[in-house]
């Protein structure tokens, strides 16, 4: 199906649902977080999170922030700004023995070429910070 210029794309319901599903369990985790050290660390309200997500991790960040200004409607992060720290990936070469940057899992050694990398950095995502009352 092709559109002209200009055309709004009407996606079938349920289409972009997948697409997001991975970051809303996601932000719903990081609420629950929040919640459970408000609980211990006593404060009342988030205002600011910083999560450092690696470039590796498969999260779309897009989907992250939308997703996370849904769940944390009326909980103590309402409102709350989100930050977000790219980590890049990294991995270690076993044949040339470099610790190298790879854009995406998979990525060939930039020094040898070879795709013996194991991968040591860049495919987590964590809560670095918060702001809080």
């Amino acid at each position: 199906m092709t559109n002209p210029p200009g055309a709004d794309l009407h996606w079938p319901v349920g289409c972009m649902a997948g697409i997001a599903m991975h970051e809303m369990s996601l932000c719903e985790s990081i609420l629950q977080v929040l919640e459970q050290q408000a609980e211990a660390q006593q404060y009342s309200k988030v205002k600011t999170v910083w999560l450092e997500i690696g470039a590796l991790s498969n999260v779309e960040i897009d989907a992250l922030r939308f997703s996370f200004d849904v769940v944390v409607q009326g909980s103590i992060a309402d409102n709350a700004q989100l930050e977000i720290i790219e980590v890049p990936g990294q991995a270690w070469c076993m044949p040339c023995s470099r610790n190298v940057v790879v854009q995406q899992l998979y990525d060939l050694c930039p020094y040898c070429g070879s795709h013996q990398l194991q991968v040591n950095s860049g495919d987590q995502m964590r809560i670095k910070e918060l702001e809080v009352e």
